[in-house]
């Protein structure tokens, strides 16, 4: 259950650009990848100048990728990962993994990408960091972004979760705490790696449900800590109780800079890897990024809202809304006032949540001129708007109080009201027989 394994399968599929011309870490594939963003292919950068090393990018880059990683349709994803979440499974340690068939000393050899123009230096993005509390009773995997300070040291972002917790009791006894930081891994680990599952839930466990026991781990050899036996490359190394720079800025999820703050550094202590190994790379605020990090958090608006209203049909988190600020969801209704405990349900499942917009089953949710088109005909501000004031957000919003995450919310019930006549709100339709649509469709092929 390996990152190369879901590569062979994509390529029988034709989602894989091939390009073979030279290019730069610095700037030019990150480049190339923004240009094929939003249902672009996964990129493969056969010849990486002044490097081995092949770089592969956009995998977990579309929905259907990440349902054919999973074996399982669109319709049955939230569940997939929800029974996932609710009943993890331990996977086999292992003695040995292709991981382990080369070992360097530092990061000099792996071809880390400088992306956008004002970031700190090169970062590493699509870093699973594994550790384990002090006292070996926690175990977490979680995503982070990595800044290259040098051949022996990074720089990692600790959002105050779950990863920042262990670190904070390591740092309260003096002592640092030691990770695994893997990169190139199945679509599954990346995506248990960022689901939102309570602390002490170990995401490796979840990942092993998520690829019905076929997960397996290695212990690292110079940390104390766990990692995917098939995984491309792995770094070993512990993050200080001690020593803290200043991190960014870089760019977020949001397509803008993050503030720069200070923070922990991490030690190299080894990295060992595949002999071909395939370094994996993550364009910050992509389509990847903002499936991977806002796709979990939609089954837990789903799972919410499910629990007010009699259904719900989708949701999303929009592109526009940086996969993370947005979420329109379309839920069936039984009486006036469910859509706004929908909106309720939604902002209390997902608090980074800024604006929330609920409509008819009618609707598609990722058509942004259906649901304004629903905003149009079927909400009126004086009734159906809902504003939050002075509560937590997210701190990646630009016009928020990024040290607090303070902000203003707004939730807008599009539904349509019953108090007035179920016709008014109709789509008109023009009534054609099956063969005129066939002519039509036809034509809107060429």
């Amino acid at each position: 259950m390996s990152l190369r394994e879901f590569l062979k399968k994509m390529e029988k599929e034709k989602e894989i650009l091939h390009i073979k011309d030279s290019v730069s870490t610095r700037f030019e594939i990150p480049f190339i990848m923004k240009s094929f963003d939003n249902q672009g292919p996964i990129l493969i950068f056969e010849n990486v100048r002044n490097y081995k090393t092949k770089v592969v990018a956009n995998v977990c880059g579309t929905r259907k990728r990440i349902c054919a990683s999973l074996n399982v349709g669109e319709d049955g994803l939230y569940r997939k990962l929800a029974e996932a979440w609710r009943s993890p499974r331990k996977p086999k340690v292992v003695e040995d993994g292709a991981v382990k068939e080369i070992i360097e000393k530092d990061l000099s050899k792996i071809p880390i990408l400088t992306h956008f123009e004002r970031d700190a230096g090169p970062y590493i993005t699509s870093a699973v960091v594994y550790a384990k509390s002090i006292d070996g009773n926690v175990e977490n995997v979680s995503v982070h972004r990595l800044q290259v300070l040098d051949k022996k040291r990074l720089a990692i972002r600790l959002v105050p979760r779950h990863l920042f917790s262990l670190w904070q009791t390591a740092k309260e006894t003096g002592k640092d705490l030691e990770v695994a930081i893997s990169i190139g891994l199945h679509p599954a680990v990346m995506l248990a790696a960022s689901s939102p599952v309570p602390f002490g839930v170990n995401e490796f466990d979840v990942a092993n449900a998520l690829l019905n026991n076929g997960l397996r781990l290695v212990e690292c050899e110079h940390a104390n800590a766990h990692a995917p036996a098939d995984a491309e490359l792995v770094i070993e190394g512990k993050i200080s109780a001690r020593e803290e720079v200043a991190e960014g800025p870089f760019v977020d999820i949001t397509g803008t800079y993050d503030i720069q703050r200070r923070q922990p550094v991490v030690e190299v202590l080894n990295v060992m890897h595949r002999k071909d190994y395939v370094y994996q790379a993550l364009l910050s605020s992509g389509a990847e990024h903002k499936l991977l990090m806002g796709l979990p958090h939609e089954v837990l608006i789903w799972e919410a809202v499910s629990k007010v209203v009699p259904k719900v049909y989708a949701v999303n988190l929009s592109v526009g809304g940086s996969g993370w600020l947005h979420a329109i969801i379309s839920i069936e209704k039984q009486l006036d006032g469910d859509g706004k405990n929908a909106l309720l349900a939604a902002f209390a499942a997902h608090p980074s949540l800024k604006h929330v917009v609920v409509v008819d089953s009618d609707i598609n949710v990722f058509d942004p001129c259906d649901v304004e088109w629903a905003v149009a005909t079927r909400f009126q501000a004086s009734e159906d708007l809902i504003i939050l004031n002075n509560v937590r957000g997210s701190t990646l919003d630009s016009s928020a109080d990024q040290e607090t995450g303070l902000t203003s919310k707004m939730g807008l019930d599009a539904t349509k009201p019953f108090t007035k006549p179920k016709e008014r709100f109709e789509r008109a339709k023009i009534p054609v027989g099956g063969e005129i649509e066939k002519l039509v469709g036809k034509f809107l092929a060429h």
